[in-house]
């Protein structure tokens, strides 16, 4: 005679059953690192994608160092600051002293101030034609103001066209040149094509610019000299506003990592 087991005799336990079954969120299905909503790719990144992102680094950290240079040298050597940068007030500025003969070789200084303000425009093309509309996903973010402000860029630049281009040199609040460059990669035009229209509207406004300081001439000249002798003073103070707001920002960026 076969001994009467109770139905509950054999029944698993919770711990064993856990030890059983397997783990909700195993390790393989974790995220990768890249696939990340705070990258412009959608896929897994290649060579070219680690190079585009590499040269925004680049942009950023030397326009963190040109903002205490060229408070500097737009009075020291203007030309000089139109030549490494293609700036607008340094071609303005070099304009108001070709005008009372004090830059003789301003033909030189525009000519190289106009192949120079191209100098990054590349990379924004280069990173719509790999990642599409990832680069002003990044820019918007999750501010609900700059995604109304990219997106009315965005219908700005589709209705544009090529005009854009020229348009989008004008000093105004919308972010409309990066918008047009990166929509211009994405939608596939050629890089000989968006070199070609980008530096006809760019040399079309610095010429303005140039015109600018050449017809207002000895006045813009007085005000530069002026300028001169506290650039120095200017530049420094400069210096001590990136260093502590680069600090501070580091520091909030490890306190908000330990709260989580």
């Amino acid at each position: 005679m076969q001994p009467v087991t109770s139905p509950d005799e054999h029944a698993e336990t919770p711990a064993e059953r856990e030890a059983e079954e397997p783990s909700a969120t195993p390790a393989a299905e974790e995220k990768p690192w890249w696939d990340d909503e705070g990258m412009p790719w959608k896929q897994q990144p290649t060579r070219a994608d680690y190079w585009c992102l590499g040269w925004f680094m680049f942009i950023g950290v030397f326009s963190l160092i040109l903002i205490p240079t060229r408070a500097w040298m737009i009075a020291a050597a203007p030309d000089w600051l139109a030549i490494l940068t293609g700036g607008r007030t340094a071609t303005a500025a070099s304009g108001a002293l070709a005008a009372v003969g004090q830059m003789p070789h301003w033909p030189w200084v525009l000519v190289a101030a106009s192949i120079m303000s191209l100098k990054f425009d590349w990379v924004y093309w280069w990173a719509g034609k790999l990642w599409g509309r990832g680069m002003i996903e990044i820019w918007a973010g999750r501010s609900k103001r700059a995604q109304r402000n990219y997106a009315r860029a965005e219908r700005w630049a589709e209705k544009l066209g090529p005009i854009g281009f020229f348009i989008a040199y004008i000093p105004m609040p919308l972010p409309l040149m990066q918008v047009v460059f990166v929509l211009a990669g994405a939608q596939g035009m050629s890089i000989k094509r968006f070199l070609v229209y980008d530096y006809i509207a760019s040399t079309a406004f610095l010429v303005f610019y140039f015109w600018l300081g050449w017809s207002v001439g000895e006045p813009a000249v007085d005000l530069l000299n002026w300028y001169a002798r506290i650039a120095g003073y200017v530049a420094i103070g400069l210096i001590v506003v990136i260093m502590f707001s680069t600090y501070f920002t580091s520091k909030k960026k490890v306190e908000a990592s330990q709260e989580k």
